[in-house]
């Protein structure tokens, strides 16, 4: 479908000449007037409109304001003689794309209606990319209905909108930089960046280059000019993942940018004022590292006004079926797949497993159930080992505690599976068996007898060389 142009202008030969040089490529509507031109524009809805500067009744920086009040996105060039430059420029401070003078090249008119039209549809696709971000980092959107979690969500509502220092404290793969993302995504930064820097993957000596830049010059390898972290967070939010890492010098660097709203770059001489809301995490207790010494009391007091705990996924054991039909939906959607479920067995697995890793380690559980997987359920052949054994030993635990098993009871079924499972590894290979164990040949052939373990009639007898070790 070809754009549509709007030319406003008085003059029928501009008009005429305009027309017939655009219309191979767009679209043309025309009006000789304000009026005709305001009427067409929210009738017909332009891509772009060329105004004159200069019309009867309304002049030209009249009618752009009243089309900037209809529809900002849609781009004005301002058509203008030499004389009336100064009032074309005085357009573009209100909003105008560009300006054009009479009489005007051919080919200088099309590349700035073309310039303008492309920045037209970047502008949009800025404007859908960020409201797809809002919404994907907008608070509702963190998946869990337990009262910690319910916690969170009202913490974040109140704190999200204001310029407060937050910490977010909570083991590793918890999602504090999903709360931090909401934080800064339902505050009025939403607009502006949001920058994260990850304090522990980075060496002391580039950390405080990283954080506040550096000028060409100011060390060996610096051959140009660097912009920190903070600059590019200007007017927005800057993350400080794992903040606990960081060194005494870093930190008392830190400390004066948060007290004076400033800095100077590695080499530099100028200070360089800052707007950056600071959201820090870690998976530290700032509280023992402050008492040994390691982090600065009043550093400490400066970025933990505001203190959010992430509960770990063990302590939040309603959320963890929510979360993995969350995953699961979530990636077959992204691989196009036809929705699935978890069968019984294989949701009762991942609901009883205590999550080491956190939410990070069940997305990655499910993503890979969902490789392994063809049909519509996700069974307990798609989950882990680790999910298995885990559960059983839970179970076990549970059983003696409860007394419903006798430890020596568990201490034998528990060495009669693992010497079973080394057996069936090696196809009831005893020598093999016993160096996959670490022990003797003699000492495995003795504790399969004390617990009754033989060759299956199934599998075909196997030769073993007589033991040579000496128990």
């Amino acid at each position: 479908m070809k754009r549509r142009i709007l030319i406003v202008d008085d003059e029928p030969r501009v008009r005429t000449s305009l027309k017939m040089v655009l219309e191979p490529t767009y679209e043309v509507l025309q009006a000789a007037d304000a009026q005709e031109g305001l009427d067409l524009f929210r009738r017909e809805s332009p891509h772009l409109v060329l105004l004159d500067v200069i019309l009867p009744g309304m002049d030209g920086l009249a009618v752009l304001e009243k089309l900037q009040a209809e529809d900002r996105s849609v781009p004005v060039i301002m058509l203008t003689g030499t004389k009336a430059v100064k009032t074309a420029v005085d357009a573009m401070k209100l909003g105008a794309a560009d300006y054009i003078s009479k009489p005007f090249e051919i080919d200088e008119l099309r590349i700035i209606i073309a310039k303008a039209l492309e920045n037209q549809e970047l502008e949009r696709e800025v404007r859908y990319l960020r409201a797809q971000v809002v919404h994907r980092y907008g608070f509702h959107n963190l998946i869990g209905k337990s009262s910690a979690m319910q916690e969170i969500y009202s913490k974040i509502e109140q704190v999200a909108d204001s310029r407060t220092t937050v910490m977010i404290t909570g083991e590793s793969g918890t999602g504090k930089e999903l709360v931090a993302r909401a934080l800064h995504y339902n505050s009025a930064r939403r607009d502006r960046p949001f920058v994260a820097l990850n304090c522990a993957a980075l060496p002391e000596t580039l950390i405080e280059s990283e954080l506040f830049g550096h000028e060409k010059g100011s060390f060996t390898d610096a051959t140009a000019r660097r912009v920190g972290q903070f600059e590019l967070a200007h007017t927005g939010t800057l993350f400080l993942d794992e903040i606990g890492d960081l060194s005494p010098t870093t930190q008392a660097k830190l400390l004066r940018v948060l007290q004076e709203r400033e800095f100077t770059r590695i080499g530099g001489v100028q200070p360089i004022k800052v707007d950056v809301r600071i959201v820090a995490a870690t998976n530290k207790s700032l509280d023992e590292l402050v008492r040994r010494g390691t982090f600065r009391e009043d550093l400490y007091y400066r970025i933990n006004v505001i203190s959010l705990y992430l509960p770990p996924l063990r302590e939040r054991g309603e959320d963890v079926a929510l979360l993995a039909k969350h995953f699961l939906s979530k990636r077959n959607e992204e691989d196009k797949r036809p929705p699935q479920d978890f069968s019984k067995e294989a949701l009762e697995l991942i609901c009883r497993y205590p999550w080491p890793g956190n939410v990070r380690e069940l997305q990655n559980v499910i993503e890979q159930a969902v490789l392994w997987s063809q049909g519509a359920a996700i069974m307990p052949d798609h989950l882990p080992n680790s999910l298995k054994s885990d559960t059983k030993s839970s179970t076990l635990r549970e059983d003696i505690l409860s007394g419903r098993v006798s430890l020596e009871k568990a201490v034998m079924d528990f060495e009669k599976d693992i010497i079973l499972d080394a057996l069936r590894r090696t196809n009831y290979v005893q020598t093999h068996a016993a160096t996959l164990l670490g022990i003797s040949r003699r000492m495995l052939k003795y504790r399969m007898d004390t617990l009754g373990i033989s060759r299956p009639e199934t599998v075909p007898a196997a030769s073993d060389p007589p033991s040579m070790t000496q128990e």
